[in-house]
């Protein structure tokens, strides 16, 4: 594994330069942890929702209904949709303000309850999210994968990069980008897969100065050849 500065060398030879590359880098910055308690649980509900029926369809379909997903979700309200019948459900299934997944809907109260329970627990899902260590994002991955539904994978990955958590998302390129740089072998998210990815990620924020968003996003510009 080389240094993180050679790495940051190779994606600025892609990207226009030192300049090219800040510039590229100056979106999706992380919020603080203060930024983030203040965010109502009802946002990461929605966000949560949002990168669900996101996953394997077209972005901007769901951008264009948002506001009917606002409506008929009754704004994400985990209290409220965490114990509506199945019949609130099932009425959705033919509502034309939403994309109308049955699997994907019924995320919907799986998720608010276990944001309930999150605020049950530390006295409100953004609070918990906001002090769960960056050095352990991977635990968090995994928390999302078992006590949540459908954030698995990437879309778990999304919902905490969209919603201001420092955070990587390991898309194809970053990747690729990893097994590279030798930290993995290949693509497969094992256990022992991600602890060393974690490693890595550690090991370069603490060299480097950067965040996760800019290691992240700086591994995959770093990925293919020259423009």
């Amino acid at each position: 594994m080389r240094s993180f500065s050679r790495i940051e060398e190779l994606a600025s030879a892609r990207k226009g330069g030192a300049e090219g590359l800040a510039e590229l880098l100056s979106g999706h910055q992380p919020k603080s942890p203060a930024e983030l308690r203040n965010v109502g649980d009802d946002r990461w509900l929605a966000m949560f929702t949002r990168c669900i029926f996101q996953a394997g369809f077209n972005w901007k379909v769901i951008d264009a209904k948002w506001d009917g997903f606002e409506e008929a979700f009754h704004n994400f309200d985990p209290a409220f949709l965490a114990f509506q019948p199945d019949e609130f459900y099932d009425g959705l299934m033919s509502d034309t303000r939403i994309v109308r997944n049955g699997g994907k809907i019924r995320s919907v109260p799986d998720n608010a309850r276990f944001l309930c329970d999150l605020a049950k627990e530390h006295g409100s899902a953004a609070a918990f999210f906001a002090d769960y260590p960056v050095t352990d994002q991977t635990g968090l991955m995994e928390l999302l994968k078992k006590r949540g539904s459908r954030l698995g994978g990437n879309t778990g990955q999304y919902a905490l990069r969209f919603m201001g958590k420092e955070s990587f998302i390991l898309s194809k390129d970053v990747v690729n980008a990893l097994i590279r740089e030798g930290v993995v072998e290949n693509d497969a998210l094992s256990k022992k897969n991600l602890a060393a990815i974690q490693a890595a990620f550690n090991e370069w924020k603490a060299a480097s100065g950067h965040n996760l968003n800019e290691i992240s996003r700086i591994l995959a510009f770093s990925v293919g050849t020259v423009d």
